[in-house]
């Protein structure tokens, strides 16, 4: 059921995360602009907020496109500190993007000191076929491996699969209970009575 407009709309912080050149900003801005960006200029960090709908509920999305190179690890961190779910990207042209993968899903969990956190596998520029070198059944199986959803898309135009990227994420954080749910298994020591 839909909010009355008087209410306040939820916020969701969203982290787009992956190396470097692997089309998280052209995502970003296809989604919020409408636009296919060609030329690759390097971001530090862009913020973006917009009103939208995912499923009939009204939300309020905050997305962060943060840089990819390494030398943007610690200015990384305290984006993620404040993420609520993120979209680790790789290109499906360059396979190092993909085996990278698996320490940005470390970093998160690392950051948000938990076993699990909302996040999505996003497999990006699936529209150049003929340059892949990273297979849909790799992707997969990184999903499954790392224990994430799976989407493969492209922001070029026509785009395929970016609002439902950036809707799924919403999703798995509304569905997620590690939001709410205790950090990391830290046993407390039994209480004994003598």
């Amino acid at each position: 059921m839909a909010k009355p407009p008087g209410d306040k709309l939820p916020t969701f912080k969203l982290v787009v995360v992956g190396d470097g050149g692997v089309g998280k900003s052209a995502l970003t801005i296809q989604f919020f602009q409408r636009l296919f960006v060609t030329d690759y200029d390097p971001t530090i960090e862009d913020s973006y907020i917009q009103h939208t709908e995912v499923d009939s509920q009204g939300c309020i999305l905050d997305v962060l496109d943060t840089a990819g190179q390494e030398e943007f690890s610690a200015m990384r961190e305290q984006y993620m500190r404040k993420g609520d779910g993120f979209m680790l990207v790789y290109s499906v042209t360059d396979k190092q993007s993909y085996e990278n993968i698996p320490h940005f899903h470390t970093q998160v969990l690392r950051v948000k000191d938990r076993d699990a956190y909302p996040m999505l596998l996003v497999a990006n520029k699936v529209d150049l076929v003929h340059m892949r070198k990273v297979t849909e059944e790799m992707g997969r199986e990184m999903a499954v491996k790392l224990n994430l959803s799976y989407i493969e898309t492209s922001a070029k135009d026509p785009p395929l699969n970016v609002d439902a990227a950036f809707h799924e994420v919403v999703r798995i954080i509304r569905d997620s209970p590690a939001l709410e749910g205790p950090k990391k298994n830290k046993r407390k020591p039994p209480c004994v009575i003598m």
